[in-house]
């Protein structure tokens, strides 16, 4: 797979959680009115979930799309997902966590970047959104990955002694080429980067498991019951 195909099933992740920035139009119906998470002064509606859902299920393989008992497993994990964004979201605003258009526009072009001409504004039409949706939708990621590097990352340490480890499990034995000072530099740099990588996602399932103790989370259970058990869900991509 390119590099640009990756970072388009990036975009695409990022999309997943717009419309629970941007709202809904009303719709005239009472359910899709209704709350269906609540976690302080945030929520997140019948319709911002179900209107998730369908730009999720785009990249879902064929055979999940028209699995009901998958389709529900998927639902589950977005409500999960959502859940753990809006405590994120709440954590950030406690600890003061900002994000500057400077850092903002950065990653702006960082990501447009990756794309060959016009596939970055073609994907975000395909999906209905504007820039400055996806942009607002951006500033939120970033306030999120600010949240996990100051609570997570940032105090995780990395001894001699892991390096050691890591080195003779996965580096030992290979055969380099004879600038031997800018080899070690950069397995050394390799090897931390790795590291840190691991052991944040060793961390992370304990950490939010911690954090959702701190927050009253409410779930409607009688619309997410309505939900999972809609016949509509999978009526979009199998005809019915």
């Amino acid at each position: 797979m390119t590099r640009w195909w990756y970072k388009l099933y990036q975009l695409a992740g990022c999309l997943l959680m717009i419309i629970v920035l941007a709202g809904c139009a009303d719709s005239g119906s009472n359910d899709e009115n209704e709350v269906l998470i609540r976690i302080g002064d945030r929520i997140v509606t019948v319709l911002e979930f179900n209107e998730a859902f369908e730009i999720a299920k785009t990249a879902f393989p064929h055979h999940i799309r028209h699995n009901r008992e998958d389709l529900q497993q998927a639902q589950l994990r977005l409500l999960n997902q959502m859940t753990v964004e809006m405590i994120l979201l709440e954590r950030a605003e406690e600890l003061g966590i900002e994000i500057s258009e400077a850092e903002v526009e950065k990653a702006v072009a960082e990501i447009k970047n990756d794309y060959p001409e016009g596939v970055f504004e073609e994907t975000l039409l395909e999906f209905a959104v504007s820039y400055k949706t996806w942009k607002d939708r951006l500033r939120i990621r970033l306030i999120i990955e600010k949240v996990v590097d100051k609570e997570l990352k940032d105090q995780i340490k990395i001894t001699p002694e892991d390096i050691a480890r890591y080195y003779e499990e996965n580096y030992k034995g290979q055969k380099f080429d004879s600038n031997v000072d800018e080899n070690a530099k950069d397995i050394n740099e390799d090897i931390i980067k790795n590291l840190r990588r691991k052991k944040t996602e060793q961390g992370y399932n304990s950490w939010i498991n911690e954090l959702k103790t701190r927050y009253e989370i409410e779930v409607n259970s009688a619309q997410w019951e309505k939900i999972i058990g809609s016949n509509s869900i999978a009526g979009k991509d199998s005809g019915k």
